[in-house]
């Protein structure tokens, strides 16, 4: 049975747009899906939180997996706990090891690959992404600034918080930080060049990555989406009501350093365009022009607060990256899209659909993705990872939270109005 609350909202959404005849069950069952699913609490009062299929926490997804969940805490203090929980369990996470991506519940040794890095048994994965240290200083805010709760913001969180702020500033200075990762089975794209080091880099004001949000290996370590969430994510951690100011001071002027960085060195000139900003630099002359699926990206820039939907240098970047331009967004029978080249070739994804309505002014726009989207699920009533341009039947994961939550997430946007 679902909470009361939760029950009231999926009735509200049910009455909200009467011409998507399915949607009513598909947001009661995608809005679910976390709650009913993922959501594993635990005896110190914080919530373990799985992705889906893959029994393991990843900091980036168990924040967007209950991010829709908001909307209910603002009255229903059983979500602001659950909520409060998760932010309470990536904080412990992180002070375990800022350089991992993805936590077990318990220090049992499983891990996705056997790979030369600096393991721990609590770790799943050990691939350093920047946008991993700032999703739970993020949910933090938002949970704080919608319910007013501060529950979660304990020694524990300051202490993280440090930790975060310190990693990120060591990672302005790659070649003095000791993280390195290789995997020796697999794709390249699953492993650091330069024995685990990564590819040069000169120094930019930005803080490198290794990871994309995809999990995928960067080309060019500066990653521009994840270092401009990092403004963000810091400006906000600066906003708390904590008492380290030191803290706060140290937060805020890094997202300024940051800041500086993304918009001296991520940009690029576009023949047709004018000035965008690139996927990647290195600060040392290369860039990568692309857009890829996985939040954050270019296409989500004022989804993660870095600036508005009108902004002219974000209309720009978004037309590059709905076109043929972007070599990972497809156009086909069933939808037209971006994919990503951790899935295979020609498959979108819903995530980035989902994205597209979130980030556009255009309600006809929004409409028409929402109708894509519940014609591309190929019957199962649920978001998949990524499907196949010409035929939805042909899906990768068939469970995956941290998709159906973000289609929650749009679909109440839509029938607010805010979308």
């Amino acid at each position: 049975m679902l909470p009361k609350s939760m029950q009231q909202l999926v009735e509200k959404v049910a009455d909200s747009l009467p011409e998507f005849p399915r949607l009513p069950k598909m947001f009661a069952d995608t809005f679910s899906n976390t709650y009913t699913t993922t959501l594993q609490p635990q005896k110190d009062g914080s919530v373990f939180v799985i992705t889906g299929d893959i029994p393991a926490m990843w900091l980036r997804d168990s924040a967007a997996q209950v991010k829709p969940y908001l909307h209910l805490a603002k009255t229903d203090e059983q979500f602001a706990s659950l909520i409060a929980g998760v932010v309470k369990r990536q904080m412990r996470y992180v002070l375990l090891d800022p350089c991992a991506n993805a936590f077990n519940e318990s220090d049992n040794g499983r891990c996705h690959n056997k790979d030369k890095t600096d393991m721990s048994g609590w770790v799943w994965e050990r691939k350093y992404e920047l946008d991993s240290l700032c999703t739970p200083l993020q949910l933090a805010y938002d949970l704080w600034k919608t319910t007013g709760e501060t529950n979660h913001l304990d020694e524990t969180f300051v202490k993280a918080a440090t930790l975060i702020v310190e990693t990120i500033r060591l990672e302005q200075h790659h070649h003095q930080s000791p993280y390195s990762f290789e995997r020796f089975e697999g794709p390249p794209s699953d492993t650091l060049t330069n024995n685990g080091r990564g590819n040069p880099v000169a120094y930019t004001g930005m803080s490198w990555s290794g990871f994309r949000p995809s999990d995928d290996a960067c080309r060019y370590n500066y990653l521009i989406p994840s270092n401009m969430f990092a403004v963000v994510a810091l400006n906000h951690l600066s906003e708390l009501p904590l008492s380290d100011e030191a803290l706060k001071t140290k937060a805020k002027t890094l997202a300024e350093e940051i800041r500086v960085g993304v918009e001296t060195h991520g940009k690029i000139k576009h023949p047709c365009l004018g000035d965008v900003y690139a996927y990647e630099t290195d600060g040392l002359g290369n860039y990568h022009l692309m857009d890829d699926a996985n939040v954050p990206s270019l296409l989500s820039t004022p989804y993660i607060g870095y600036c508005s939907k009108d902004d002219p240098m974000y209309q720009a970047t978004r037309a590059f990256v709905l076109s043929e331009e972007n070599s990972y967004f497809y156009r086909g029978k069933a939808a037209k899209g971006i994919g990503s080249p951790h899935t295979p070739l020609e498959y979108i994804w819903p995530i980035a659909l989902c994205m597209q309505g979130l980030t556009s002014s255009s309600r006809q726009e929004q409409l028409e993705l929402l109708e894509t989207l519940l014609n591309t699920d190929a019957g199962t009533g649920l978001m998949h990872e990524s499907f196949h341009k010409d035929d939805p039947s042909k899906f990768t994961r068939p469970w995956f939270a941290w998709a159906n939550s973000l289609f929650a997430e749009f679909v109440l946007e839509l029938c607010e109005g805010k979308a």
